[in-house]
């Protein structure tokens, strides 16, 4: 198993309008959660500009899911999204554990 960031650059306006979408939002990121597929989200703070999940599957096909259902990022409020790889190396949850 390997990590996923899902990365989102969130609009200038997420904070006013994210209200109307949080609901299904949250309930799309605990299903995934209980799937095994979401370790753990949430939002950068000061600026509120970017949210970040961590996804742990073999590919990185489970954060793409998610991102294009994502009623966040299907109603604008994601400017962009990306997901990228992250080799862990350090940690009980290391997917590459590499020991001194």
């Amino acid at each position: 198993m390997k990590h996923f960031l899902l990365i989102y650059d969130v609009s200038d306006d997420y904070l006013e309008r994210r209200g109307e979408f949080r609901a299904e939002h949250i309930s799309n990121a605990w299903a995934a959660a209980e799937r095994g597929e979401l370790v753990m989200a949430g939002a950068l703070s000061d600026p509120v500009d970017s949210t970040m999940f961590l996804f742990l599957s073999d590919s990185p096909a489970p954060a793409e899911a998610f991102a294009a259902v994502d009623p966040y990022v299907t109603n604008g409020l994601v400017k962009q999204w990306r997901v990228r790889e992250w080799m862990t190396v350090a940690g009980p949850g290391a997917a590459n554990p590499i020991r001194p």
